[in-house]
């Protein structure tokens, strides 16, 4: 492996680094969260690291959601796949801008680029004859049975809060500009890609890329980026410092140190929240099956002492 291999590791950075909390919503405090997230990351760029980054779009993509509903009678829906590549394209902005401007503050000079980037998924998924990721409002019976009906939309209730919208969460097979990508961090390009999952698109026997309403778990495409791209470590940024056993109980135990068949023990012992810890673990497993050396699950602003390997949790073969 190449020392430039060595020196790349793929960021994967969540929700709460561009949303804190449901009062700090509006751009201007995703803008300010942003800049505090590139803080850290410029931090390993000072340590002489080539971060990719990549970055989740829920809250993105349901605020875009609500938008189209509240125009609705004066102007056409948008496609759930253009509503991720505006994300992408808004977010990324975010991003390159802000590390742009923290590494000029500490004169350092790099190409930084945000890739608009789609993810290929497998029309026969079974994921779409089970779609289960909900999005969007809520929505009362009556709503949601018309728009199941003169929309085609799959709506399923919601731990009695009403009715949401629910599509399919494919595996991502393959990235569409995952040379691209390659070229730019050969280059020694800062890349931020892969938002949200990617755009999910599907190709057709022709050979030409078909949108496709689907979301695809933002750190399963990042472990495949990674992956690709032959990087060495993959970092996995969530709310927490490190995974924890028996999470929120007297018995918490926090893991510095764990391997892929500890993993996939502590998993199936459903020690791992399905909607929250355990898709983390999943994308973990899969990048160090593909080749991958070790996983870093941590917060934010401990992400350079967890990449010196003195923080986090450290997930390896």
């Amino acid at each position: 492996m190449s020392a430039n291999a060595r020196q790349t590791v793929v960021i994967a950075v969540g929700g709460n680094a561009l949303i804190r909390d449901k009062h700090h919503v509006a751009v201007t405090d995703q803008v300010e969260a942003v800049r505090e997230s590139s803080s850290y990351i410029a931090d390993l760029v000072q340590e002489g690291y080539t971060p990719v980054i990549t970055h989740g779009n829920g809250p993105q993509v349901g605020f875009l959601l609500r938008r189209v509903e509240l125009a609705s009678a004066e102007l056409p829906a948008i496609p759930l796949d253009y509503l991720g590549a505006d994300t992408q394209g808004a977010t990324g902005y975010m991003f390159s801008r802000s590390l742009r401007n923290e590494l000029a503050n500490r004169n350092i000079d790099r190409s930084i680029a945000a890739v608009v980037t789609q993810s290929i998924v497998d029309k026969n998924d079974p994921a779409f004859a089970d779609p289960t990721k909900p999005i969007g409002s809520f929505m009362d019976e009556e709503t949601a049975k018309r728009r199941e009906v003169e929309d085609g939309w799959a709506v399923r209730e919601d731990a009695g809060r009403g009715y949401r919208r629910v599509v399919p969460s494919p595996i991502p097979r393959d990235i569409v500009e995952k040379d691209v990508i390659t070229t730019l961090v050969a280059a020694g390009c800062l890349v931020v890609a892969v938002g949200g999952g990617g755009i999910p698109v599907s190709r057709e026997e022709s050979g030409e890329l078909s949108g496709v309403e689907a979301v695809i778990d933002k750190d399963r495409a990042s472990a495949l980026l990674a992956s690709l791209l032959g990087v060495e470590t993959f970092v996995i940024c969530t709310a927490v410092d490190t995974v924890a056993i028996n999470f929120n109980t007297p018995e918490q135990q926090e893991l510095h140190r764990l391997t892929v068949a500890e993993a996939k023990k502590y998993l199936a012992e459903g020690q791992f929240g399905a909607g929250s810890m355990a898709p983390k673990i999943e994308a973990a497993i899969n990048f160090l099956e593909q080749g991958g050396k070790r996983v870093i699950i941590t917060s934010l602003p401990l992400l350079k002492d967890a990449v010196a390997g003195n923080a986090g949790t450290s997930i390896t073969q």
